[in-house]
């Protein structure tokens, strides 16, 4: 079985970091010939050339590319590493890694991540937002402690090993400003049927559940926008554009931050969340403190 010489490794991450074998020396504190010679013997343990100059810069090739990329993930996970270490030592706030899909509405992330900053063992919040897909992959090379999304991941979809975690369930309400909300809340829901609405895009969950709840009772809303970003489309519904739905459990919060009042509630329709882990069991102590909170407070007794 072939080692990998993770201190030649290193000095080749640097030397593609700094861009040159002299600028590596200078951070490293090394002679030239030892940087130089550990490169040769890196090149030749993976069979391949590493790099090539360009100008006044050293580039990596194909292979190179491919072997930085790696050796980004390795050196940036070990700081996570030593960071996590360090905090649960020293008493320094530990990272919280936390991917956010990019369709989850904002203020669901914010009430769900919120407790987090009331520990007992205090955390460092780190979030990103992306795409499921992304996100996951991301996940599956413990970059990320958890994603926030609002659609279960098909295991048999996707190459990666990750477990869903449900965190309940929310109703659904309709908000609108307050000429729009007096003139459609008569009638809700078979007002809807021509009403100016806000969607959220294809990719999203509530879309698809909310094309069902209209599909079925043949309401047929007039489609102003379509928003992947919860935050604009509410933005534009603040503006008066349109209708738009939003969960039960954060009602409170869309009321207040965007000043709209709600026009109804869709019956029988709930809106799913769900924490995606790299493990069957949840171990992560702010992870399971955040999950358990969710269930017992953001998505309890939600129906209004």
């Amino acid at each position: 079985m072939a080692w990998l010489n993770y201190h030649h490794l290193f000095y080749f991450w640097t030397v593609v970091r700094t861009g040159s074998v002299g600028a590596a020396c200078k951070e490293l504190h090394l002679a030239q010939p030892t940087i130089s010679g550990q490169l040769r013997q890196l090149e030749k343990s993976l069979g391949g050339q590493l790099l090539t100059r360009t100008g006044r810069r050293l580039m990596p090739t194909k292979l190179g590319q491919l072997v930085y990329s790696y050796a980004d993930e390795i050196f940036s996970l070990g700081k996570r590493l030593l960071d996590a270490v360090d905090g649960r030592v020293d008493g320094h706030s530990a990272p919280l890694t936390v991917g956010i899909s990019d369709i989850i509405p904002k203020l669901v992330a914010y009430r769900f991540l919120r407790p987090a900053l009331e520990l007992k063992e205090p955390v460092q919040l780190v979030c990103y937002e992306d795409s499921p897909d992304k996100l996951l992959l991301q996940l599956s090379a413990h970059e990320l402690d958890l994603v926030l999304t609002d659609a279960p991941v098909n295991i048999g979809d996707v190459r990666v090993r990750v477990y869903n975690h449900s965190l309940g369930s929310s109703a659904v309400m309709c908000f609108a400003t307050r000429d729009l909300a007096k003139q459609y809340r008569r009638g809700f829901p078979n007002s809807l049927d021509g009403a100016p609405f806000l969607l959220p895009t294809a990719n999203a969950a509530l879309r698809r559940i909310l094309e069902h709840w209209f599909e079925k009772r043949k309401i047929h809303p007039k489609v102003i926008g379509e928003f992947q970003d919860s935050s604009l489309l509410a933005a534009f519904g603040q503006g008066g554009s349109g209708l738009f739905a939003a969960p039960a459990a954060i009602a409170k919060e869309v009321r207040k931050h965007y000043q709209v009042e709600t026009v109804g509630t869709f019956d029988s329709i709930r809106h799913e969340f769900f924490a995606i882990s790299a493990e069957r069991k949840i171990k992560h102590a702010a992870v399971a403190a955040l999950t358990e909170e969710a269930r017992e407070t953001l998505f309890a007794g939600t129906s209004e």
